[in-house]
């Protein structure tokens, strides 16, 4: 199999795979509805494919429990008229707005069914990025020419501490293809998963203050392909947040233990590593603590 450097590019033409969060969880306690927030990524997408008429559009659904294709503009039966549909969007996204639908329905049932109040109301980010890049795999492999692939999570869900693993894995593998992670964190709090996706790939992350103007900032910042960026200004990150996740509580951890073999963290000290099965030490902080102990419980002469 050839290398993905061997390949060649065309310069302004892009493959844009947009991870959509759909979570139910999250969009009952925001204040735009996801009616607004659809409405802002549509005409960021009709946008996308009317700078360069080669451009592709994949949309992945992202729920709770769930995740799918939903959209590819170079599938066939996506390619209609453009008049508008009564929705005041192009009929081009009819099949998207169907399917979108069926995907939520789907979604919300299964999330009434899996919710629990330990687990945090996260979307499955770690599968939506897995299959974005299968996809992006399958386009490498497809010829010599073919667009210039990234990705957009657009994500208003907290990160889940239990998707860690899986989640770096991915933004590994997409360091390794070349394929730039943008992202646009529009919930509360901040996204280290996303900041270190984009860090780590060379995308853009950027937090929108107003979510009235989301369209402004999708079309200023994560509309130009990646031969144009060398040209423009795009906002530079402050601080990314590079703090882990423990693998046997699955939270999130400022300092902990790191197995020497497989690299697991822990945030506690075990005697055994519980992913390679490596027998730990005694940590310097348990010698100590022992020593102290046996200084105290010496007799006295």
């Amino acid at each position: 199999m050839p290398s993905v450097v061997s390949k060649q590019y065309s310069d302004d033409v892009s493959l844009l795979v947009l991870l959509l969060d759909t979570n139910p969880l999250f969009w009952s306690t925001t204040s735009i509805t996801f009616s607004q927030f659809l409405s802002h990524v549509l005409a960021f997408l009709n946008a996308v494919l009317g700078l360069n008429q080669l451009n592709q559009v994949v949309v992945i659904a992202t729920g709770y429990s769930s995740c799918d294709y939903i959209y590819d503009s170079s599938s066939t039966s996506n390619h209609g008229n453009f008049e508008s549909n009564g929705t005041g969007m192009p009929a081009l996204f009819g099949s998207l707005l169907k399917k979108l639908e069926e995907f939520v329905t789907k979604d919300e049932e299964l999330t009434k069914e899996e919710v629990s109040e330990d687990r945090i109301p996260s979307c499955l980010l770690s599968g939506s990025l897995s299959m974005a890049l299968c996809y992006i795999q399958r386009v490498f492999r497809s010829g010599h020419l073919h667009p210039q692939p990234r990705i957009l999570c657009l994500q208003g869900s907290p990160d889940g501490p239990e998707q860690y693993v899986a989640v770096m894995n991915s933004i590994f593998s997409a360091q390794r293809l070349m394929v730039p992670i943008d992202s646009c964190y529009i919930g509360v709090q901040n996204s280290a998963f996303l900041q270190q996706a984009s860090y780590i790939t060379g995308g853009v992350h950027h937090t929108p203050k107003q979510l009235d103007g989301l369209f402004q900032y999708l079309t200023t910042i994560f509309a130009t392909d990646l031969h144009s960026r060398g040209f423009v200004q795009l906002p530079k990150p402050i601080g990314v947040d590079f703090r882990a996740s423990c693998f046997c509580h699955k939270k999130t951890i400022d300092m902990g233990y790191i197995c020497s073999v497989c690299l697991s963290i822990f945030c506690e000290h075990h005697k055994k590593c519980s992913t390679c099965g490596s027998v730990f030490g005694q940590s310097k902080h348990d010698d100590a603590s022992s020593v102290s102990d046996k200084k105290r419980k010496a007799p006295s002469t």
